[in-house]
């Protein structure tokens, strides 16, 4: 691992300890962006806030609630800025009058806790990951899985599920992947941010799932990938849709989303799971930000967008390092003209117009 990225890592690794119940329950300061919902994108958002306010003195309260609550709290008007990695349809967007723009796009990860097993040792299929999930194989050293893994002592340790009981566009992203790849799974769990799961317990959050698959012996779970490198957990490689086993990666994700219709797409709304390609990761994903397109305090969200913008044009590499994919050029180009158009002042005209 590079230096620079074993860095940021070690840093967050300090920042996640604290920040999330720190960042809940500590009121924002005046001059600061407030924000709420992605555990998926916490780790980037923490990162840029930390180093968006050492630029500009302007601080990022984000609170990692997962995505169905930090969209509450933007309808109640609590935050200025809500983030979800389930985009929302027309419908929805019209119904309380948001915008929806893309950040960045990453990757959802299988984590196993499995003695003797190393990260990307274990291979599964789609199939045989949602018959896991659906409770229909029970044991680590079940035949199907021991037919993709012939080389692998594999134990026979009961599977124990670990799942997001919030609502989340984790979950969303994962799910969306299974309904594709299992037909039984779409008829009988489906997929949106909070699901009837099968088997499993529930916990809250990205750091809830990564800390329980860490401490229990023959667990399986899904995180986003910076959580899995964060926690060190052992992560599985996937056999994709072109039939090539892949592990995640900065690269892999970037596969996934290469051919990404995102200006044609209503609200930018990508979905990039199942994506054809030899390299592609399975289960990729973007993140979202939602605003009011008239906000009740135009001050604070032309504030949250200049950060946005300084993100798009200074925090690429950050993102990178934690193996987050940056926008494209041509997107980053599209989401600012939406901000033009649909961002407004109570008198009409643009709330924020970035610096050419």
């Amino acid at each position: 691992m590079h230096d620079r990225r074993k860095k940021a890592l070690t840093s967050l690794c300090t920042m996640l300890a604290g920040a999330a119940v720190a960042a809940a329950m500590a009121p924002a300061l005046a001059a600061d962006i407030s924000g709420a919902g992605s555990t998926f994108a916490y780790p980037i958002y923490s990162a840029w806030g930390a180093a968006y306010q050492k630029e500009t003195g302007v601080g990022l309260n984000y609170q990692p609630v997962g995505s169905s609550d930090g969209i509450s709290k933007l309808q109640n008007k609590e935050v200025t800025f809500a983030a979800s990695d389930m985009p929302l349809n027309l419908v929805d967007l019209d119904m309380d009058s948001f915008v929806q723009f893309p950040t960045l796009t990453a990757g959802v990860v299988p984590v196993v806790n499995i003695d003797g097993i190393k990260p990307g040792e274990l291979v599964l299929d789609g199939t045989t990951l949602a018959s896991i999930l659906l409770g229909e194989i029970k044991v680590w050293n079940d035949p199907a899985i021991r037919k993709l893994n012939p080389n692998a002592k594999l134990p026979s340790r009961p599977i124990a599920v670990v799942y997001r009981r919030d609502g989340s566009g984790t979950t969303f992203v994962f799910t969306d992947y299974l309904n594709k790849v299992s037909a039984k799974w779409k008829t009988t769990v489906g997929s949106t941010t909070a699901v009837e799961w099968p088997v499993g317990i529930g916990v809250k959050g990205n750091e809830g799932v990564a800390a329980s698959v860490g401490g229990l012996k023959g667990a399986i779970g899904y995180v986003e990938y910076a959580y899995a490198k964060q926690n060190k957990l052992t992560y599985v490689r996937l056999m994709n849709k072109a039939g090539k086993a892949v592990a995640p990666s900065i690269e892999s994700f970037s596969a996934a989303a290469a051919h990404a219709n995102w200006e044609g797409a209503p609200g930018f709304g990508v979905i990039l799971t199942n994506e054809a390609g030899s390299a592609s990761w399975p289960i990729a994903g973007a993140t979202f930000i939602l605003m009011h397109k008239q906000p009740s305090d135009p001050a604070a969200a032309a504030e949250a967008l200049k950060f946005f913008h300084w993100a798009y044009a200074k925090g690429g590499n950050m993102a990178k390092e934690l193996d987050y994919v940056p926008m494209p050029a041509n997107v980053i180009a599209a989401v600012e003209r939406l901000w033009a158009g649909q961002i407004q002042k109570a008198q009409g005209g643009p709330l924020f117009v970035p610096p050419k």
